[in-house]
């Protein structure tokens, strides 16, 4: 179709071009016209002079034509008076008679010219040379040569008798008669012929000969050049070939419209001159009607008349053939509009066709459903909009056909072809539309079915054990559940066949397994709901009586706060076994005499169920931020690099995709290609999860850099948020929020991994992946705390050297710090501050930074603060006192023995204990090292230290794969080595050597060296710190608790600690008030710390303060335990 619609342009354009030549040829003729009648006037080929170019001959006036005509209608030339004539240059004579015999017409010409030559006032010697040079070079015909012979008698009888005698000379073929009298002239030529000097009637001016001989000519000559442009120019319209583009079209449209313009203008100037020319012909007869002109005068009206003429008709023929010339270039204009307008609109047809294509036929959830439906709407508007454009542009191509454009075979197939795509594609909108609306339907049905599945499972959770095992208890559930089944009707697949049938078109494989798992969970609840009705039925059916529960197996109870670790851990080993031994038997039998909790498997589907609920959260959110992600990189990032927007971006805007979006391309392609799909790999078995969390954990730090970015992506988005280019971009996509709240989706997706992951953990006790879901949270919320640290860490100023080369960034915070300096040269101010310095620290790897906090300013994340760097201490130098006297929140930092020392005072006691305990994992870790790098190779010399097998919980994104050691075992820890150049005596280092100050959380013997070894940074001065044991201890200090599971005390109450429990709490209870509770051991020596027990620890006797290590910005949640009864 295609090609016979080019051979169909290509033969209307040839039928358009034979008429633009017939018209050419048309002008070409006129043309010619006007060149042989300008020729003939200036008689070209016999006299190529012009007036103009021997006007100072001319005007000499030795010969001029007079106008007038002898009998026969010779044109008659004059030779006046002229002394002079002997002295005549050849040439001068040559080009004066050459051109006067070129003025009269060609036929005048051939009859003869008749010559009147003067010479009464001259001598016979004049007249002689006067016909020789005549008879020598007059250049054209003659018919008689007219002498008027001197007239004193000397010289006329000379005259007469050396005539006589000189004829042959003369050599004329024509008569040459010597008249004695102008009254004999006129016996050979009318007076009326005769200018007035010969005695005739005639006016002659020569001036105004000349001045209309030079007039007519230059006319002649524009004409001849105007005509001859024309030609020209017709010719190349007619050979020009139509453009195959718009621009191009355009451009020679403009040309010729130009050139057009040009002719005529030439055109206008040489009418006007011609017609001044008429006027100045006929300027005698309007002056005075009685005027005869001469017949020079009237060949020079004619002329000038014909050339007006042939002018005229020359212009209208242009005229016309500039009409059709023009038609034709605007309909190749329009031909390429319509045809660049198809191949877009064509073009985004095709788009449109591929992306209806690509949509999902079915969806794998309601909300995914939705959203396709959603994004298919949208489509749809964007659709409607081109098939509109597509029926516009055939509408254009029906009007180019009624105008009688000569591609009529090439437009009216692209009219057919555009309307019959444009209905394609509305007919497969409409079934696309109809087909989701059909999987939504059933998608939220299938969803109404399995929350109805849910909550009833949830109802058997719910219902309490122990009010069921009394009558009205068991009745009041049992109405329960049947109110509930009341319900099915209205959520529940009832007819499997009507689904098969019904939805028969939009069920594909996926989806029809998600149907038959519905179907199944239905069948399951059924079953569940019946085995309870029969279980609660028998209970409701027993006789009122007053029942004495009996207690459950210890396995099923919680664990009794009195239990010890050990045995905590047996219960935890026999109910893990209880559960898969009760999974295994038949939830129908009954309960027994002793109305024993129904079979753990209910509790274990409940579970799985919720378990389930945070998985197809974590899938749909997943989904939904890969789609936002793309959304964004395609609405705004792709839209920055488009010519076509580029005059809507701010110069502020260009080039800085990578300052506003930063690293969220790597994103989105890590969470599309990779997260996402090993996520869902996981939907069945959602308590694994955690190990796709572990093994990503790596690509997860990409994430960092985002964060590190938002300062100055928020700073630009703020600069150019209300320039035109975002406000098109969010019209486009349709966004009621702006680009800065999608800007902001990457950091409120990493902070609710480890939401959902608490979530997860929650449900999964005890499951197979319970322990990789606590490690991937752990390290989930290392890594909020690294992009947390990294945030504060780039807002560093002053520091000269390389942040990197302080090593890992381990925390980060603000303290009151007060400064001693006991040794040197000091300011008095820093001899005893009373007045404590804000500072903000860093603890790296390798150093310990001070910085201060400079004052926040701008908006968002430009309020982030900034630091000044103040000083930084080398931890190999450091030493620690964990507690400084007067305040629980006090801990030194010091070096040099003490001649430089920081007192530091945390926010609160717990944030003094992580730092402490952090800053001893460092020192101990560099002591590790140096003990490590000077031990003998062979292990006879020196016994090798263990590794500590347990210690404060990482800081790091990634989690250590160390395990806890049981209770009972020993737990090793070092100190740090300090400056050799600066040790204490080695008695203090001895005494140092034994402080808790320094140890790990759990204490380290002494194996294999002594403390004289390795000297230490620890404070000679510091006191050991008692390590807590079960006993009896008077309170020295009031405590409020924190939480409801906190115990509060007063100064002078005595406290037993019952049992040290996990994540270093400790169970207590109050003689004086008999209230228990559980309270961290950091509290506990803070209000007992003073306090004189029964029971004198050492730091040597056992573990340290036992708390665990955790950063100020990832708390533990610790389990309560106010239910249990003592």
């Amino acid at each position: 179709m295609g090609e016979s619609s080019d051979l169909g342009e290509v033969h209307r354009g040839r039928m358009a071009l034979n008429r633009v030549s017939l018209l050419c040829q048309d002008i070409t003729r006129m043309w010619l016209q006007l060149k042989i009648l300008t020729d003939e006037i200036m008689q070209q080929d016999s006299s190529p002079l012009c007036a103009a170019d021997i006007g100072l001959d001319l005007r000499k006036q030795f010969a001029f034509l007079s106008g007038g005509r002898g009998g026969n209608g010779s044109p008659i030339i004059v030779f006046p008076e002229f002394p002079t004539f002997g002295e005549l240059q050849e040439q001068e004579f040559h080009n004066v008679l050459t051109y006067l015999t070129s003025v009269p017409s060609l036929a005048a010409a051939a009859v003869g010219f008749i010559l009147v030559i003067d010479r009464r006032q001259d001598r016979w010697s004049s007249v002689k040379g006067t016909l020789l040079r005549i008879a020598g070079s007059f250049p054209g015909n003659l018919q008689l040569v007219l002498v008027l012979r001197p007239n004193t008698l000397l010289q006329r009888t000379l005259s007469d008798i050396f005539f006589k005698f000189s004829k042959d000379e003369f050599k004329m073929k024509v008569p040459v008669i010597m008249l004695s009298s102008v009254t004999e002239l006129h016996s050979y030529i009318d007076r009326t012929q005769l200018t007035q000097e010969l005695g005739g009637t005639q006016e002659y001016c020569h001036e105004k000969w000349i001045s209309h001989r030079t007039a007519i000519e230059g006319f002649a000559l524009m004409v001849k050049k105007t005509a001859q442009t024309l030609q020209s120019f017709g010719t190349e319209l007619a050979e020009t070939e139509l453009p195959n583009d718009v621009q191009a079209t355009a451009n020679l449209l403009s040309t010729h419209s130009n050139k057009k313009d040009k002719m005529k203008e030439d055109l206008k100037i040489a009418l006007c001159q011609g017609g001044r020319l008429l006027e100045s012909i006929n300027e005698p007869l309007v002056t005075d009607a009685d005027y005869a002109m001469n017949q020079d005068e009237m060949e020079n009206l004619a002329t000038v008349q014909r050339l007006l003429g042939q002018l005229d008709e020359t212009e209208t023929a242009f005229d016309d053939f500039w009409d059709r010339h023009h038609t034709k270039l605007q309909q190749c204009l329009q031909l390429r509009h319509f045809e660049h307008s198809y191949r877009e609109i064509r073009s985004q047809l095709d788009l449109m066709g591929d992306r209806l294509t690509a949509f999902s036929e079915v969806g794998i959830s309601p909300a995914h459903a939705e959203h396709i439906h959603k994004e298919l709407t949208c489509q749809e508007e964007r659709t409607c909009e081109v098939l509109d454009r597509a029926l516009a542009l055939a509408g254009e191509g029906d009007q180019l056909i009624e105008s009688s454009h000569y591609a009529v075979d090439s437009i009216l197939p692209k009219c057919s072809e555009l309307r019959t795509i444009s209905e394609e594609i509305s007919s497969f909108l409409r079934a696309k539309k109809t087909h989701l609306l059909r999987c939504l339907e059933l998608h939220q049905s299938l969803e109404k079915a399995t929350r109805w599945c849910d909550d009833g499972i949830y109802l058997l959770a719910s219902q309490p054990v122990d009010k069921c095992q009394s009558q009205d208890g068991a009745e009041s559930a049992l109405q329960e559940l049947e109110r509930y089944l009341e319900t099915a009707n209205q959520s529940k697949l009832t007819d499997p066949a009507s689904i098969w049938r019904d939805y028969e078109s939009v069920l594909n494989v996926e989806f029809r397994e998600q149907v038959e798992k519905v179907l199944q969970k239905q069948v399951s609840m059924q079953e569940m709901f019946d085995k309870r009705r029969v279980s609660l039925k028998k209970l409701a059916a027993k006789q009122t009586r007053p029942v004495q529960p009996v207690a459950p197996r210890p396995e099923a109870f919680p664990k009794s706060p009195m239990s010890s670790p050990a045995h905590r851990g047996q219960e935890k080993s026999s109910s893990d076994g209880e559960i898969q031994s009760v999974c295994k038997r038949d939830p129908s039998l009954p309960n027994g005499t002793n109305s024993r909790p129904p079979s753990l498997s209910e509790e274990e589907e409940n579970l799985a169920v919720l378990r389930r609920h945070v998985m197809n959260e974590l899938l749909e959110t997943e989904r939904a931020y890969v789609e936002e992600l793309l959304c964004v990189l395609q609405g705004y990032a792709a839209e920055m690099e488009s010519p076509a927007m580029a005059h809507l971006m701010p110069s502020a805007l260009v080039n800085k995709k990578d300052v506003l979006f930063g690293n969220m391309p790597e994103i989105y392609q890590f969470h599309k290609r990779t997260f996402l799909r090993e996520l869902e790999a996981y939907t069945d078995c959602p308590e694994l999860v955690g190990r796709c969390f572990l093994e990503r954990m790596g690509d997860l730090q990409i994430y960092e850099k985002y964060c590190q970015n938002k300062p100055r992506s928020e700073s630009l988005w703020r600069q150019c948020s209300d320039c035109a280019f975002f406000q098109e971009c969010q019209k486009k996509l349709e966004h009621k929020l702006g680009l800065d709240s999608y800007l902001l989706k990457p950091v409120q997706r990493i902070t609710k991994y480890q939401l959902l992951l608490k979530e997860l953990l929650k449900y999964s006790k005890g499951c197979e992946g319970s322990e990789d879901l606590q490690e991937a949270l752990s390290s989930i919320l290392g890594i909020l705390k690294a992009v947390n640290d990294s945030m504060h860490l780039i807002a560093i100023t002053g520091y000269e050297g390389n942040l990197t080369d302080l090593g890992r960034l381990l925390m980060q915070g603000s303290f009151n710090v007060w400064t001693e300096h006991k040794k040197g040269h000091a300011k008095v101010k820093d001899l005893a501050r009373f007045k404590p310095m804000q500072r903000h620290l860093f603890l790296h790897e390798k150093f310990l930074l001070f910085c201060k906090r400079r004052e926040e300013n701008g908006e968002g994340y430009e309020k982030a603060p900034s630091y000044s760097f103040k000083q930084a201490l080398n931890m190999s130098v450091v030493g620690i006192t964990e507690n400084a006297k007067g305040d629980n929140k006090k801990f030194e930092v010091w070096c040099n023995s003490r001649e430089e020392v920081y007192i530091v005072q945390a926010p609160t006691a717990e944030i003094k204990t992580t730092w402490v305990n952090e800053i001893r994992k460092v020192l101990t870790e560099q002591l590790r090292a140096c003990r490590d790098a000077r031990l003998p190779k062979t292990s006879d010399q020196v016994s090798p230290l263990p590794a500590a097998n347990s210690g404060p919980i990482s800081l790091s994104p990634f989690k250590s794969n160390q395990k806890s050691l049981k209770k009972g075992e020993e737990k090793k820890s070092d100190s740090a080595e300090g400056n050799t150049g600066s040790s204490p005596k080695s008695s203090d280092k001895a005494k140092g050597w034994t402080k808790a100050s320094l140890s790990m959380d759990a204490s380290e013997e002494h194996d294999g060296y002594s403390s004289a070894e390795d000297p230490l940074n620890s404070d000679p001065e510091d006191e050991g710190v008692k390590k807590l044991a079960p006993g009896k201890y008077v309170v020295a200090a009031d405590y409020e608790k924190g939480g409801p599971q906190d115990l509060s005390v007063k100064n002078g109450d005595t406290v037993q600690l019952v049992k040290e429990g996990e994540d270093g709490q400790w169970f207590v209870k109050n003689l004086k008030t008999n209230k228990e509770g559980w309270v961290p051991a950091a509290n506990l020596l803070t209000f007992i710390g003073e306090s004189k027990s029964s029971q004198s620890l050492t730091s040597s006797e056992g573990s340290g303060s036992g708390n665990l290590s955790t950063s100020s910005s990832c708390s533990e949640t610790y389990t309560s335990f106010s239910d249990i009864k003592p």
